[in-house]
């Protein structure tokens, strides 16, 4: 029931992390993944190992058949571009995983007094922008080929939880953005039988959060002590969540925020 052998699937923001690894899950299911990034060398700035000479020689050697395509989802039409290469390529669009965002300013400076026009303009274009245009491009074709799957990625931040010292406000303030976005999507296009749901990591082991680490402290043994589940997520958890909300055992489920962080109630 969790397989989706036969789907074309997209997941941006899928060269590296969080991303990368809900590709390869998706391939491991028998789809045929097109990754789009506007680095598809990105694994490399935080020394991500890869399986294979790049991502899509990875999923190639996994599924077969795959797409890479270098693209920044936040600039007019880039979407738009990449849905129609999409299904030019395989004629169809079935799953959607709208990974592409982050917190991508300095957290020197990404307190709630602190967040400059700069950096606000930066957040908004990864983590609003890049999730509104790929979803929109892709429901475009969804509803004309029966229906979809959705999943967008929002963060525990975006909900009820502040970070110590109210840093990362810009970003949370935009993924909480990305949440209700989300629930509006669904209730538009439920009866299009296309089912939209986000996914709200916590602390997550990506290969960035480590290197990242000693500045934020989001490694900290005092961390992971605020996780009753003893341990940060890995990338494979959230790849689980999003394998179950794309397949047919979530047929049923539209709107929702799962949140994936090991049961804390901070982070």
């Amino acid at each position: 029931m969790g397989d989706i052998s036969g789907s074309i699937a997209v997941v941006t923001g899928g060269a590296r992390g969080i991303g990368r690894a809900c590709a390869l899950r998706l391939a491991s299911l028998g789809a045929s993944v097109a990754v789009v990034d506007r680095n598809l060398d990105g694994a490399k700035e935080f020394g991500e190992e890869l399986g294979a000479a790049s991502v899509e020689d990875e999923l190639r050697s996994i599924s077969g058949d795959a797409m890479a395509l270098e693209s920044d989802l936040s600039q007019a039409g880039a979407a738009d571009d990449v849905m129609q290469a999409v299904v030019d390529r395989w004629g169809r669009l079935g799953v959607l995983v709208a990974i592409a965002g982050g917190a991508l300013t300095p957290y020197e400076r990404s307190a709630a007094s602190q967040i400059s026009d700069e950096d606000l303009t930066t957040l908004i274009g990864a983590n609003l922008l890049t999730t509104v245009t790929s979803c929109r491009a892709a429901v475009a074709h969804m509803r004309g080929s029966g229906g979809g799957a959705i999943v967008t990625m929002g963060a525990v931040s975006g909900l009820k939880v502040v970070d110590p010292g109210g840093r990362y406000a810009a970003y949370a303030m935009l993924k909480a953005a990305v949440i209700h976005y989300t629930r509006y999507l669904a209730t538009e296009v439920g009866p299009w039988n296309i089912r939209v749901n986000c996914v709200a990591p916590g602390a997550i082991r990506t290969a960035r959060m480590v290197a990242q680490s000693t500045r934020t402290g989001a490694a900290s043994e005092s961390t992971i002590r605020e996780v009753p589940l003893g341990r940060l997520g890995e990338v494979s958890d959230v790849a689980d969540t999003v394998q179950f909300l794309v397949s047919p055992l979530a047929s049923y489920v539209t709107g929702q925020v799962v949140v994936v962080n090991g049961g804390s109630m901070r982070l």
